[in-house]
């Protein structure tokens, strides 16, 4: 109980810092928005495919919903951890967090939360206005969907951040972790709804992603956004998510404790 009140109390603070980094890098931060925007080139090559007549089921209006919801989620659940983890155990300076009273996820994820307002300040007015404009028709009224929509959004981040700390991670054990997120990348692609929505898949690799943990990192959310769900597929949809948060928390926790030991060991 200690640990979690002192975490509390320095939440605020572990905020300020996050907020003041995301300033000072405002150059690698913008960057990294501009890297988030493949669903716009998508969404320029689905809308003609549908310009004339359905595709699959979807209009131009549902592949401008999808698309631009896509843009949406993906700015405010995304994460760059892993780099920074990797980053730290490379250089040795994570010798100096583990000397810290808090946990190492806790500082990282505070920063992290710290930038999702930056994020909303520079992606969402122009996605939400062509949202709105163009793709309003497809876009769910269910009030139930809408209510959930955030304790999805949370969810779908907790699972980024836990998956991209555990990548990180990695690099206790290996000295190119980082090729291992050219893997998530493509594995993310192809199986989270990122380049195309998830019933546009060929069946092998649609029924796998249905039940891999890309799809409740993106395509929870915009289905929430762009889908009537049944009271059903709500409930296997949340509990998807939530049961992939609590699993990817759990590993990142226990490779960051192998990894540890391991860290010490060698003298770092």
């Amino acid at each position: 109980m200690s640990s979690v009140a002192r975490t509390l109390r320095a939440l605020p603070t572990l905020l300020r810092i996050g907020v003041a980094e995301t300033v000072a890098y405002r150059a690698e931060f913008l960057v990294w928005i501009l890297t988030t925007t493949l669903p716009l080139v998508m969404l320029g090559l689905w809308t003609q495919v549908a310009a004339e007549q359905p595709f699959e089921g979807y209009t131009a209006a549902g592949f401008t919903a999808y698309y631009l919801a896509n843009l949406i989620v993906r700015n405010l659940t995304g994460s760059w951890v892993a780099w920074q983890v990797s980053e730290e155990i490379r250089l040795g300076s994570m010798s100096m967090r583990l000397l810290r009273p808090l946990h190492p996820m806790v500082a990282f994820a505070s920063s992290h939360l710290a930038a999702v307002p930056f994020r909303t300040v520079v992606a969402l007015p122009i996605a939400v206005i062509l949202l709105v404009s163009s793709g309003a028709s497809a876009l769910t009224t269910e009030s139930l969907q809408l209510a959930l929509l955030i304790p999805s959004l949370v969810l779908a981040w907790m699972i980024t951040f836990t998956f991209m700390f555990m990548l990180g991670c990695f690099a206790f054990f290996m000295t190119k972790a980082m090729s291992l997120l050219n893997l998530y990348f493509l594995a993310f692609s192809l199986f989270s709804g990122y380049l195309l929505p998830i019933p546009l898949l060929p069946s092998g690799i649609r029924e796998a992603a249905e039940v891999l943990p890309f799809r409740f990192m993106l395509s929870a959310p915009i289905e929430l956004m762009t889908r009537s769900l049944s009271g059903t597929q709500l409930a296997e949809l949340l509990f998807g998510q939530l049961a992939w948060a609590v699993a990817m928390l759990a590993m990142a926790l226990i490779v960051f404790r192998r990894g540890i030991r391991r860290f010490e060991a060698v003298g770092g």
